[in-house]
């Protein structure tokens, strides 16, 4: 009798001491649950964003923020537009104001808010060959066109990739009173287009002596590896603006419209418009882009001034 006893309160010790493992196991999966699985989002952008490298200063922070993975595509605005329209991105950040415009009219995008700007420059050789110094944007081109037809010394290097900057290189030739496609026709080999990105541009641009169309944030980051100087930098013409906006869900319902207002939201936010603000201050002496937030967007002229203070926001309609 005693030795059943005895059996049976080793078997109860026993039975005890498990379910204190079992208790104590449960605790610890309790207090430490999986961490939840980081979002795709999938950024489509211009390809300065990428030569100046403010995207991949500014994408582990995010990444943090909202548990998130960013992918981001460098392309020039043209192709990065193409890639919103077809739904292979959720997010785009551009340069061209037209095209975004019609983006948006015609239904592919939504949410469209400025969040940076900085200036085009129109670059060369510090001989200046063309001597354009000084002169307005649409003089220069007319100068280069002219002397570019008679004088071998005086070359132009386009993107030619129908990216932000090709666009606005457009603009100015209109203004300037020429039809772009005859510029690109020319005779005489002044003209020459690169079908790069802005960095490729300028390094093929200082290899010929040649002028080119140029973000300022780009040029700085290239400065050290070209031999070209700014030549002209003032005119409402070369004011450069940076816009985000989300893919439209009722076009492509699968894109991830709420971690883009997320990356909407946080590239307007205070925070990280102070980074921007402070980014390539330190290695450059200058800021790359300048921030549009605290009303700075209402003062360049922004025709929607209003709607990109407001937060992104989504409701099915």
């Amino acid at each position: 009798m005693k030795k059943m006893e005895k059996k049976k309160r080793v078997i109860v010790g026993v039975v005890v001491a498990i379910l204190a493992v079992a208790a104590v196991t449960a605790l610890c999966i309790t207090k430490t649950p999986a961490p939840a699985p980081k979002q795709t989002l999938i950024l489509s952008t211009t390809t300065s964003l990428y030569d100046t490298g403010l995207l991949d200063y500014l994408k582990p922070i995010f990444d943090e923020k909202y548990n998130a993975e960013l992918h981001i595509v460098y392309a020039g605005t043209g192709k990065a537009l193409e890639y919103g329209m077809r739904g292979d991105v959720d997010v785009l950040a551009v340069h061209d104001r037209v095209r975004e415009d019609k983006f948006i009219a015609d239904g592919y995008g939504i949410n469209r808010r400025c969040f940076a700007y900085n200036y085009f420059a129109i670059v060369g050789p510090e001989s200046d060959p063309a001597g354009i110094k000084g002169m307005t944007a649409e003089d220069a081109f007319r100068t280069i066109k002219e002397k570019g037809t008679n004088n071998s010394a005086v070359k132009f290097v386009s993107r030619g990739d129908q990216s932000g900057t090709h666009a606005r290189e457009q603009v100015i030739w209109k203004m300037a009173g020429f039809d772009y496609g005859a510029i690109r026709n020319s005779t005489g080999g002044w003209y020459i287009e690169a079908g790069s990105g802005m960095g490729p541009t300028l390094v093929m641009a200082s290899e010929k002596s040649a002028y080119t169309l140029t973000d300022v944030g780009t040029f700085l980051a290239f400065k050290g590896q070209i031999n070209l100087v700014p030549l002209v930098e003032k005119g409402d013409a070369l004011l450069n603006v940076y816009a985000v906006m989300a893919v439209n869900p009722e076009k492509h319902p699968y894109t991830n419209i709420t971690m883009a207002n997320n990356f909407i939201n946080f590239l307007i936010s205070n925070e990280t418009q102070q980074m921007i603000g402070e980014f390539g201050v330190k290695e450059y002496g200058t800021p790359l882009f300048y921030p549009l937030g605290g009303g700075k967007c209402k003062e360049l002229g922004c025709p929607t001034w209003e709607e990109c203070a407001k937060p992104a926001m989504y409701e099915k309609s």
